[in-house]
C-alpha cells in the first residue's frame, strides 16, 4: 500500500508542476448499492455508504486525472428465511474497505464528464451480522469473519459526473470487482464485489 500511495504522489506531483493553478480538491459522500457475485446463492443488495476525498488534476482542456481515497461499506444481505422455530432470518455480510480509485475523466460537454479507471481496495473489517430477533437467543449477533476474505481487492470503475459552476457535483459509478476475495481454506468458490455508487460532492 505504501508503494502504491508513493506512486500516486509522484504522478500527482508531476502533473502539479504544470497545472498547479488548476488542481481542485474536494470531498464526496453517498449511497452504495452493494452485492457479492460469483459462486453464491440467496444474496441480495445491501444499502450502505461511502465517504472520502478527491482531487482533479487537468491534463488537457477535456481530460483530467482524478485520484480518490474513500471509505466504502460494502457486502451483501442474505435473503430472508426461517430459522429454528419459524423465526424470521435476516442477516448481512458487512465488508468495509479503504478504496483508491485512479480515474481518468473526459468532459463530453462542459461540466459533464465520463470516468473510467482501475481501483484497489484494502479490507479493514468484515463481519457477519444477524439482525434483531433472528438470533437464536432473540438478540442481534455479529461475528468477525475478516480471515475469510482476502485483504486486497482490485477492479475497474466507470461512471459519470456533473459539476455545477460553484463546485457542487453529482456522480453515478459502478465498481466491478475483478479479484476473487474468497479466502476460506479449502474452498474453490469465487467471490467478487459489485457496487453501484450515487454520490454528492463539492470541490473547494
Amino acid at each position: 500500500m505504501k508503494k502504491l500511495l508513493l506512486l500516486v504522489s509522484i504522478v500527482t506531483f508531476g502533473f502539479s508542476n504544470s497545472y498547479a493553478q488548476d488542481i481542485k480538491f474536494g470531498v464526496k459522500a453517498g449511497v452504495n448499492v452493494a452485492t457479492l457475485t460469483g459462486d453464491v446463492d440467496d444474496l441480495t443488495t445491501r444499502f450502505s455508504l461511502h465517504i472520502g476525498g478527491v482531487a482533479e488534476i487537468p491534463i488537457t482542456d477535456k481530460l483530467s486525472f482524478q485520484p480518490e481515497l474513500l471509505y466504502s461499506s460494502q457486502g451483501a444481505e442474505v435473503d430472508e428465511g426461517l430459522g429454528f422455530g419459524g423465526v424470521s432470518f435476516n442477516s448481512k455480510y458487512k465488508l468495509d474497505y479503504i478504496n483508491l480509485p485512479l480515474m481518468g475523466k473526459y468532459y463530453v460537454i462542459e461540466n459533464l464528464g465520463v470516468e473510467f479507471g482501475p481501483m484497489i481496495g484494502f479490507l479493514v473489517s468484515a463481519k457477519y451480522d444477524i439482525d434483531g430477533d433472528s438470533g437464536f437467543d432473540g438478540e442481534s449477533d455479529s461475528e468477525d469473519i475478516k480471515d475469510q476474505f482476502k485483504s486486497i481487492d482490485f477492479g475497474l470503475a466507470a461512471g459519470a459526473s456533473y459539476e455545477l459552476d460553484f463546485g457542487l457535483n453529482f456522480g453515478l459509478r459502478y465498481n466491478l470487482g475483478l479479484a476473487d476475495i474468497n479466502d476460506i481454506d479449502g474452498s474453490d468458490s469465487k467471490l467478487h464485489n459489485g457496487v453501484l455508487q450515487v454520490s454528492v460532492g463539492y470541490f473547494f
